[in-house]
């Protein structure tokens, strides 16, 4: 019932209990501990991974429900749903194709280290 209540004050359209009242235990957890001064460097890095998780969860649940209902829908849906994957994916590929030659991590070192010489060449060279 509170996943329920919880869900639906954030405009979610799933039961976001487990998630969300561990996210909230969480961030209560971590005000105990700033008050008493026990919270530590590495549980705050820890405490902003996992609030910043919180968000793609609760997204990735509700478009879970909303892949099963578009698949109670009909196959309809599932054909464009494909469609739309193949035609990206054929997007990409062209994009890749159209945008000409690229150059490897190797090429781009050389060339800004060949720059770098040529400047110190340079510095040296200028009254």
């Amino acid at each position: 019932m509170l996943g329920e209540l919880l869900g639906y004050l954030l405009g979610v359209k799933a039961n976001v209990g487990g998630v969300g009242i561990a996210m909230l235990l969480l961030i209560c957890s971590r005000l105990w501990l700033q008050r008493r001064g026990l919270l530590t460097a590495g549980v705050n890095h820890g405490v902003a991974l996992w609030g910043s998780l919180y968000i793609p969860v609760v997204v990735a649940m509700a478009a879970q429900q909303d892949v099963v209902a578009a698949a109670k829908g009909g196959p309809m849906v599932l054909v464009g749903g494909v469609g739309i994957v193949v035609l990206s994916f054929a997007m990409v590929a062209m994009m890749g194709r159209l945008s000409g030659q690229s150059e490897t991590m190797d090429e781009i070192e050389a060339r800004e280290r060949a720059d770098a010489e040529a400047a110190a060449a340079f510095e040296r060279t200028d009254p």
